[in-house]
């Protein structure tokens, strides 16, 4: 066995850049965010290679003075951090002194930099050597790194083609530019201008960002959040149902502007999305949050990917309540008017919908329940208005008069409803509308009438971990309120009594598992809401109008009133899109009128 020896300087930077060096985005990522905790409203990024011939990162930062060139390039040096009690209230994205030695340790590093009321700059090497140099009118920072893993071709090997590596370069940058907004950015590679992001500062620059780095498609699909609560604030966009990925690719979540991953989070998010996504798809969204800094630890992960809440579940209930009521305050006039548009949590609380028909089934020849009264004397007053013979209509009287979804003025193939709006031509899938509108009545009055319960005919029992029949003992009124009798026989053995009757034909023994490990897990479980809500999906989908039905045009009429005053009626319970907005624009444009 070799005698244990001290390992050499160079060799404890080369291991500590194994953390935080992983590929040539991670300096990238280093260098930027040393640029943003300077306090830099202007940066440029030119990359060659893809990183591995050439990074250089120059910002308008304040700048570092001559006396501490030598020590910003030494480990565990930093301006961050002062004492003991600094850790627990980190608001720098950059804290541990670790990424310019690690980054000198693995490559050809050269550091330049100007402080405000300075003559002149001062660049230092990885060598220690420092001279004079001359350096733009502003302060500020310029970080070269050339030939990245140079001295370790073992990591180099591993590096993939120059376009890959500028991809991840590329998806980083966009991260970070989204996540600083009034922070001007630019990327260069090989020399060729790729994105140049001005400073937004207002909505429209924000906007015209988002546009810019995630599609002008999820731009024009956005709904903007702005909830609070004690501690927390909540701001950014997400995107309405009907634009959804394949992948959670197109997913920003940022602490105090820092990104991260975190699987409470993305399970406060999925859960506010699952009732208007279709199945498989993945919503978008770019999300952040401020908070105190001390309820969270950033310190747990070598490159701050992750970090700790305090209480993680009051942060859960507060994303998916809010993201909850937002997608719920979706209404047809909104969507119609604005594609992104501002809901605050004070104005988006949910309020039960009174419809004014009596009934939600259909028999086969039904009609739709209807005040025909009613709908016909609004469809005439609108029809009066068309016909009058002011050839100059009142604009303002006539948006006053139309509805969001307009009236119904054909049934195409016994399937869709159009609607004249005042933007245009609303196309309506009959069936996905009116399968949403019922689902949502029997889940108001679900949620207003006491569980039903059905008694098991032979206790079920059933061995678990000691931790999780501590739950059950735990949470006794929880399991009563869900319609479950649950009690402990020993140590690591339930036994269940009753269920809710809505789930008899269910899976007991693998829900009840599920709802044991969310409970461990989150704090929470919503598998017996979300088993609920499945059933009564399904019921309503067999109540709801189906195809080849011919409506009146009154009947239509009060479905279009209906989806008006129904919550998340833009998607039907599997996800599908109940109705489309085309503008007379977008009419114009096809049939080339004015061209």
């Amino acid at each position: 066995m070799p005698r244990i020896q001290t390992l050499s300087s160079l060799l404890v930077n080369q291991i500590a850049a194994g953390e935080v060096v992983e590929r040539p985005s991670s300096v990238v990522k280093e260098l930027v965010e040393n640029s943003l905790d300077a306090g830099a409203e202007s940066i440029v990024v030119e990359i060659e290679s893809g990183g591995t011939r050439l990074i250089r990162v120059s910002d308008d930062g304040c700048g570092i003075g001559q006396d501490e060139l030598s020590i910003a390039i030494a480990r565990h040096a930093t301006s961050k951090l002062r004492e003991l009690d600094d850790l627990e209230k980190i608001s720098t994205l950059g804290f541990r002194g670790e990424a310019l030695p690690s980054i000198a340790s693995v490559s050809r590093l050269s550091l330049s930099s100007r402080e405000k009321d300075a003559e002149h700059g001062w660049k230092i090497t990885a060598r220690g050597e420092q001279d004079p140099v001359p350096h733009p009118s502003s302060p500020g920072t310029v970080v070269e790194v050339c030939e990245l893993f140079y001295n370790v071709p073992a990591r180099k090997k591993f590096l993939r083609t120059e376009q890959t590596e500028y991809r991840h370069i590329e998806s980083l940058f966009k991260t970070l530019a989204l996540s600083h907004p009034k922070v001007g950015f630019k990327l260069i590679h090989n020399q060729k201008l790729v994105y140049q992001l001005r400073a937004a500062q207002d909505t429209d620059e924000i906007l015209q960002r988002l546009s810019s780095l995630c599609g002008k498609s999820f731009a024009q699909s956005l709904l903007e959040i702005d909830a609070e609560t004690e501690g927390h604030r909540l701001s950014g966009w997400i995107a309405l149902p009907t634009f959804n990925r394949s992948q959670a690719d197109m997913q920003y979540f940022f602490v105090n502007q820092r990104n991260i991953r975190d699987k409470t989070v993305s399970h406060a998010v999925r859960q506010a999305y699952q009732d208007v996504m279709f199945h498989g798809r993945h919503p978008a969204f770019v999300l952040s949050l401020d908070m105190d800094t001390r309820q969270l630890d950033v310190n747990v992960h070598p490159q701050k990917h992750e970090v700790r809440f305090r209480n993680s579940r009051l942060l859960h209930d507060f994303l998916y309540r809010s993201l909850h009521q937002a997608l719920a305050g979706v209404q047809p006039e909104h969507q119609v008017e604005s594609p992104a548009f501002a809901l605050h949590q004070a104005g988006i609380a949910a309020q039960p919908v009174r419809p004014q028909q009596a009934g939600i089934g259909f028999h086969r020849h039904a009609p739709y329940p209807t005040s025909t009264a009613k709908v016909s004397e609004q469809t005439a007053a609108y029809v009066s208005l068309l016909q009058s013979d002011d050839a100059a209509l009142d604009t303002a009287q006539l948006e006053q008069q139309v509805p969001p979804l307009g009236y119904a003025i054909a049934q195409l193939k016994g399937v869709y409803i159009l609607a004249e709006n005042t933007a245009g031509l609303i196309v309506v899938d009959m069936h996905a509308a009116h399968e949403r509108i019922v689902y949502e009545r029997m889940k108001q009055n679900a949620a207003h009438e006491d569980v039903i319960r059905q008694p098991l005919l032979v206790p079920m029992s059933l061995n678990v971990s000691r931790a999780e029949a501590d739950l059950v003992e735990e949470n006794q009124t929880l399991f009563n309120h869900l319609g479950f009798d649950v009690d402990r026989l020993s140590l690591e053995q339930i036994r269940v009594k009753a269920i809710p009757a809505l789930l008899k034909n269910s899976d007991t023994e693998q829900l009840i598992r599920d709802v044991l490990a969310d409970l461990l897990e989150y704090g929470h479980s919503e598998r017996i809401q979300q088993h609920e809500n499945e059933l009564l999906g399904t019921m309503a989908c067999h109540a709801s109008v189906r195809a080849n039905r011919l409506l009146s045009i009154d009947e239509m009429n009060a479905l279009l009133r209906d989806i008006e005053q129904t919550e998340r009626s833009g998607q039907c319970n599997h996800g599908r899109p109940t109705w489309k907005q085309l503008s007379l624009d977008q009419l114009d444009k096809f049939f080339k009128r004015g061209q």
